[in-house]
């Protein structure tokens, strides 16, 4: 197998355990941590609030191997500069999204 194919499927698999995450997120019956080793806040509506979360995760994972794409083109690239920045904005846009939206929305008040 090719290398550039190893690399995407490594990529993809990545983002399949975020839409994993989201996937359990949905399911879990207590608020789910969007922070590593981070405690969630009083939220007012457990269900709703993972499914909130649940859906950013999944989004997350499929812009994640939207974005992997480019390794596809080959060693030498420049198109791998799209997949660094773009994950590096989608992660940013996560958690602007999750504090500014999610949590200000479902935190007890």
């Amino acid at each position: 197998m090719d290398e550039r194919w190893m690399g995407f499927i490594a990529w993809g698999v990545a983002g399949i355990l975020m839409i994993g995450i989201g996937i359990c997120a949905l399911f879990s019956k207590k608020p789910v941590n969007f922070w590593a080793n981070a405690r969630v806040s009083e939220i007012n509506n457990p269900k709703q609030y993972n499914y909130a979360v649940a859906k950013l995760f999944c989004l997350y994972g499929i812009v994640f191997i939207i974005l992997g794409i480019p390794l596809l083109a080959g060693e030498n690239s420049a198109w791998i500069l799209l997949s660094v920045i773009g994950v590096m904005i989608e992660s940013i846009m996560s958690m602007i999204i999750y504090v500014l939206v999610i949590e200000e929305k479902y935190k007890k008040k």
